[in-house]
């Protein structure tokens, strides 16, 4: 059929509308690609079918019991959307590669080596794969050497002897230290609280005293080029942490387990304080991240909303710091 002038401009109208629009909509789903993160503590573990969900900030309500009563019970389900757990391997493989490359997040993770290996199989560029020792009945010194000289593993950690009763200064790890420092290893240590408000009965060897980031003295003047993150920011105690990081320049923190279960004022309230004193240069991102893989998207939230931080903060956080700390080449996560 013929087309009239006016029909042939109109087509070609629409046409080149349609080209702009759809032009359009592809710069905006770049512009919309987020920026890298990185999670600095990451536990690798498959899915459990038997899981409860999970209400975060949930110890917000921490009640007292006695020797003959029930124990209390802090994680419920008493809020809008509590958070689903991975109720199967596959489940939580998949979760773990949609934050890989949905949400850019590159995860340094401790725990079951098989899981290790299957996800850094799948997303070798966003693994970064953690050993983790807390007594030297786990493994000899001989094979933690071989481990990290293999050049798979990258960092010590998740390093936990708090919940063996032992300080991290206990000299039946120092050797372990010693080998990590010689590799050039950096090492994450748990330091603070056992998270539940209730540790006297699911973890009866747990003491709350050797939480104290004073007790990392001692090993770090055994080893002075060791470079370590407290994990959990030490919390609660901030003036030790300060002082600690005041009086050695290799000590960082993360963020990970209190900023998603303790309650949101008293997140804020001690992440402020740390970037108060200054040290908004050395703390980074982390989750703890376990079976719920929610606790990204939620976590990444409580940063992202923190008023009283800069957008240079932030970018420090989330990327910036462990990029520094963990001597990464910033230009392969653009």
């Amino acid at each position: 059929m013929k087309l009239s002038t006016f029909q042939c401009i109109g087509k070609a109208t629409l046409c080149c509308f349609l080209c702009f629009a759809f032009a359009n909509t592809s710069m905006a789903q770049e512009s919309k690609k987020r920026l890298p993160i990185i999670d600095v503590h990451v536990h690798a573990m498959g899915g459990n079918p038997n899981a409860s969900p999970m209400c975060p900030w949930f110890l917000k309500d921490m009640p007292g019991s006695g020797p003959n009563q029930e124990p209390p019970s802090f994680i419920n389900t008493n809020c809008i959307s509590p958070l689903q757990p991975a109720r199967s391997d596959a489940e939580m493989d998949a979760a773990i590669l949609r934050a890989n490359k949905e949400l850019n997040v590159t995860m340094v993770v401790s725990g079951d080596a098989k899981v290790i290996h299957r996800w850094h199989k799948a997303a070798p560029d966003h693994i970064i794969p953690s050993l983790g020792i807390s007594n030297a009945n786990e493994m000899t010194v001989e094979a933690f050497r071989d481990s990290l000289s293999s050049g798979f593993y990258k960092v010590m950690g998740e390093v936990a002897p708090q919940y063996q009763g032992m300080s991290p200064s206990d000299m039946s790890l120092d050797e372990y230290f010693g080998v990590a420092e010689e590799l050039g290893v950096p090492v994450g240590i748990h330091m603070g609280t056992g998270g539940n408000g209730m540790a006297n009965i699911t973890r009866p060897e747990y003491r709350a005293s050797l939480g104290q980031p004073f007790l990392l003295e001692d090993m770090l003047a055994r080893h002075p080029k060791l470079k370590i993150w407290v994990m959990h920011a030490g919390y609660p105690m901030a003036d030790q942490m300060i002082a600690l990081m005041g009086a050695n320049a290799y000590v960082y923190v993360d963020l990970a387990g209190f900023i998603w279960s303790y309650p949101l004022e008293e997140i804020h309230t001690y992440l402020k304080r740390l970037v108060q004193a200054g040290f908004a240069k050395r703390i980074m991102y982390g989750t703890d991240l376990m079976m719920w893989p929610e606790l990204l998207e939620t976590s990444i939230e409580v940063i992202e909303s923190a008023n009283y931080l800069s957008e240079e903060q932030k970018r420090d956080i989330f990327f910036n710091n462990a990029v520094r700390f963990f001597n990464l080449d910033a230009s392969k996560f653009e």
